[in-house]
């Protein structure tokens, strides 16, 4: 078995600890006990020098956090979409959930410095539902993104509470830093922009820039582009062009 497929695995079985009437398998007694075996010896593999055994554990205590996470992610969108007629249905066949709660599980293996492992769960994801969300990010709880297609947010994107995303957002980066002898890449730096509590962001807006920081209890409208910050309590739109009607 490839390593993308032992991740993938890994990850079903995560899944599976969090929402086990879907993703549990017929039969299946430990989940846990299977993902904690196979996740030492990935680490063991992919982290040498270093302790499997602690890395393991701190991934096991984080999971209680990541299951209240998730389940205030599933209550942001059941609220959230009129169309959502069960909390299972959200589970079942929401994209933007499915894309968040493998997020969630991998953010800890990333603040754990495991490394290959969290971005091909991210990449899983993104396969599957064309959410782009780098395991870095920071999110906070109640996070719900409708429709979900086309949703970009970038490693260093730190994210509050009660956020809302539609499909085609772009949370990313305005300029990438170079080093001035080398012309290489700068990494480890703040590139991609922050979102406070209580923002909704529309379909198609492009926001961009560290520096870059959406204040609480505003709305984004559909296909803006930011790259400078907004005050909380704001409404940021374009102004429709004006449709050219004939008769056929």
């Amino acid at each position: 078995m490839t390593l993308p497929q032992r991740i993938a695995k890994l990850t079903q079985r995560g899944l599976a600890l969090l929402h086990p009437c879907v993703y549990g398998e017929l039969g299946s007694k430990d989940n846990l006990a299977s993902l904690e075996t196979e996740l030492r010896a990935e680490v063991v593999l992919l982290c040498p020098g270093r302790n499997p055994d602690e890395i393991v554990a701190a991934f096991v205590a984080a999971l209680p956090e990541v299951r209240r996470l998730v389940e205030t992610d599933v209550t942001a969108a059941y609220e959230g979409d009129p169309a959502a007629t069960s909390r299972m249905e959200v589970v079942m066949a929401y994209p933007g959930l499915y894309a968040v709660t493998i997020h969630r599980l991998a953010h800890e293996l990333y603040r754990l410095k495991v490394p290959i492992i969290p971005r091909i769960m991210s990449e899983l994801a993104h396969s599957k539902t064309g959410i782009d969300i780098h395991p870095g990010a920071t999110i906070g709880e109640r996070f719900f993104i409708d429709h979900g297609t086309g949703v970009v947010v970038g490693e260093t994107t730190v994210i509050g509470k009660n956020v809302k995303l539609y499909q085609g957002v772009t949370l990313g980066a305005l300029s990438f830093d170079k080093d001035s002898e080398t012309g290489a890449l700068v990494k480890g730096i703040k590139r991609h922009p922050n979102v406070e509590d209580n923002v909704v962001i529309y379909a198609g807006a492009t926001i961009l820039g560290g520096n870059t920081t959406i204040g609480h209890d505003s709305e984004i409208g559909g296909n803006v582009w930011l790259k400078d910050s907004v005050p909380p309590n704001s409404r940021v739109y374009n102004r429709p062009p004006a449709p050219v009607i004939k008769a056929i």
